[in-house]
């Protein structure tokens, strides 16, 4: 299986985690067009409103990176920057399970 999976778990800073979720929730809409992303779940952490988690789940690695460089996302991810405090990406090798 050559699927790409991860999770990146977003530090916002202080008072700003529901302005990057919205930016977050943008780009899942946007994925929906994407046929190689087979999931993309954005969840807020419920004892934290500055954290937040997004699950990917691509049909390669190449795709997921090929999704970071078209200009309408580039310029999400513009907008989220100033928000973000820090960012901790897990990235994974899915080898199977419901969904995958």
């Amino acid at each position: 299986m050559s699927k790409f999976a991860a999770y990146v778990k977003f530090k916002a800073h202080p008072g700003k985690g529901e302005a990057l979720a919205e930016i977050l929730l943008e780009a899942a809409e946007q994925c929906r067009t994407v046929e190689d992303c087979e999931l993309y779940i954005v969840n807020i952490s419920e004892e934290d409103p500055d954290t937040i988690w997004v699950t990917e789940l691509w049909s390669d690695q190449a795709a997921h990176d090929a999704s970071l460089q078209g200009e309408e996302a580039a310029a999400m991810i513009r907008r989220a920057m100033p928000l973000i405090a820090g960012a901790e990406p897990v990235r994974l090798k899915p080898l199977g399970g419901k969904g995958a």
